[in-house]
């Protein structure tokens, strides 16, 4: 058998587990002294990857990326492409995530990440993991009969605000030997969201309704964790962006769209900047092992919302939460999910990005620790790191706050810029697109020379691109980006991530679209939404209380499995 390569094994952020395999880490997801799973290196490409990988498909780009950090032994080739290929057979554009040039003049392009089957980013990875759950569950239980005590089930427990949960339900719905609990606020997501997630009947599907707030949420989901008796009768597995298996699907997304770029320009290696609103430091965290594997990138550019915990860290060298209060904290749409936080969290209209403490930051402050250190031995280097990681992480929770040193802040600037956009900024953007940007005819999502059109989106209204708010706050910051490298000579093109389909965040566009002229948001609709919130549903109203999750949790599990032991 071929030995697991470095980037194959996996170790803790805080220092307290080594030398994991990657089907563990996915099981996990969290690792037992609170840290994230990370590789132990992250892997260099191979010397021929921009002329062999140019013209792959996006799956045949995801089993070259997935290859370097699973191990063959765990995962055979062959079990690995049917694995990609089912993940990604359920969206419905044939590029996956195609994209589109916005602004030619400025070479700005949208990379658009909502095609799969619930119209979020988050489908790419959520599609994949519930994949990847199946797959090991079924080879642990091969030979073992239904009603055999030894089989194995999986408990997925998750906490959402939104998008998560009906990215997360639409992963795993059906799968075998998998129950999933997804809890929400109650009445505090958008009609959408929880319409997506309560209408799944499939009876491994357990929608809680809390009545409390989405950080109530998080905590139920992290005191179960910590529960030693529900750990002891069930196996729980997370499903949030902390499991490593949705930072590494999210990779491929950056390379898929920097070849069809090349291929559109005709140019070997064209100079970009990839564009990323984020609040959780999840999918631009994507881009980060993307660039450290060697994929050429001038910057990555967070974009954060008023929300900008990262952006002051870049700015300041210190991580604080610095929660606002009072008048301050309003803002935003209720209608759109807005009400889902408390505890110093501003309300904005992108909610997906209303995010105090951004949790996979984590795993950029491990490298960046690695990477400055002065030791020599990879192995204390790699202690040492997980030492300062965890002292930062305890500094937070006791003082609200840390800073780091002047290397780590300069490691940190050499890949990274940051941006802070608001409200105000956010619907005028949506606004300007809508007016003055219309959709190249040279559309940048077709193999070479195949000239296929970007498709029916569902984001156009008479040619005119319609930005969701989350995706507008990606293109503010690119737009700002292109001004201050306007006189410096450099020709740069800006990929900007779009995250969610307009319909999800419906009331945002409409407050900035309202006055349009023959602006109708009916036009873009997706006709899978319509008549979405008048079906039948299923969901459980539950009070903010962990052990009465826990009961509840149990008592699903029991039913959903029996006759089966």
């Amino acid at each position: 058998m071929t030995p697991h390569s470095a980037s194959q094994r996996y170790l803790s952020t805080r220092g307290g587990s080594y030398d994991l395999s990657f089907e563990n880490v996915v099981l996990k997801g969290l690792a037992s002294d609170g840290g994230l799973f990370i590789p132990e290196e992250i892997p260099s490409l191979p010397s021929d990857w921009q002329t062999k990988w140019r013209d792959y498909s996006f799956q045949e780009l995801a089993l070259e990326i997935f290859s370097l950090y699973i191990s063959r032994e765990e995962i055979p080739e062959q079990d690995l492409k049917d694995i990609i290929q089912k993940s990604y057979s359920t969206f419905r554009a044939k590029n996956i995530t195609p994209i589109i040039t916005l602004d030619e003049s400025k070479n700005l392009h949208l990379l658009e990440l909502f095609h799969g089957p619930t119209f979020a980013f988050k489908d790419v990875a959520l599609q994949f993991l519930g994949n990847l759950f199946e797959y090991f569950l079924v080879r642990r239980n091969q030979g073992k009969k239904e009603e055999d005590a030894s089989r194995e089930h999986l408990t997925v427990i998750g906490a959402t605000s939104g998008d998560t949960g009906s990215a997360a339900i639409y992963g795993l719905r059906g799968k075998k030997d998998v129950s999933v609990f997804i809890m929400h606020p109650k009445g505090k997501v958008s009609p959408i969201q929880e319409a997506q997630m309560t209408t799944v009947l499939d009876a491994n599907v357990h929608n809680l309704a809390v009545e409390g707030t989405f950080d109530d949420c998080q905590d139920i989901v992290k005191a179960l964790f910590a529960d030693p008796e529900i750990n002891r009768t069930h196996r729980l597995a997370a499903v949030n962006s902390i499991n490593w298996a949705r930072i590494l699907a999210q990779i491929t997304y950056y390379f898929h769209s920097y070849f069809t770029l090349c291929r559109q320009l005709g140019e070997s290696s064209p100079t970009v900047r990839f564009v990323v609103p984020t609040g959780n430091f999840g999918d631009i965290l994507a881009g980060y092992f993307a660039t450290r594997m060697g994929l050429p990138s001038d910057k990555l550019i967070i974009a954060t919302n008023e929300n900008d915990i990262l952006h002051r860290f870049w700015k300041t060298g210190h991580y604080e939460k610095k929660p606002v209060h009072g008048q301050e904290a309003e803002g935003g749409l209720e209608d759109d999910g807005v009400k889902a936080h408390e505890s110093g969290v501003k309300e904005t209209l992108a909610p997906a990005m209303d995010i105090l403490v951004s949790s996979n930051f984590e795993r950029l402050l491990w490298f960046l620790a690695y990477r400055t250190s002065p030791t020599e031995e990879t192995n204390h280097r790699r202690m040492e790191a997980g030492e300062k990681v965890k002292g930062w992480l305890n500094q937070l929770k006791s003082e609200g706050g840390f800073g780091v040193s002047k290397e780590i802040l300069a490691a940190a600037k050499a890949d990274f810029e940051s941006d802070r956009v608001s409200d105000k900024q956010t619907i005028q953007t949506i606004k300007d697109v809508y007016a003055q940007t219309v959709p190249s005819a040279k559309q940048t999502n077709g193999h070479a020379n195949s000239g296929t059109p970007a498709a029916t989106t569902g984001t156009e209204h008479e040619g005119h691109y319609i930005l969701d708010p989350h995706s507008a706050i990606g293109i503010a910051a690119s737009l700002r980006s292109i001004t201050a490298i306007s006189g410096t000579g450099k020709h740069v093109h800006h990929i900007s991530l779009a995250t969610a389909h307009p319909a999800k965040f419906s009331h945002a566009v409409e407050l900035a679209l309202k006055d349009a002229p023959g602006f109708s948001f009916e036009t873009v609709l997706p006709e899978q939404f319509v008549g979405l919130e008048k079906m039948e549903k299923r969901v459980t109203e539950c009070p903010a209380s962990w052990e009465q999750v826990r009961e509840i949790v149990v008592k699903e599990v029991e039913e959903e499995t029996h006759g089966k032991r």
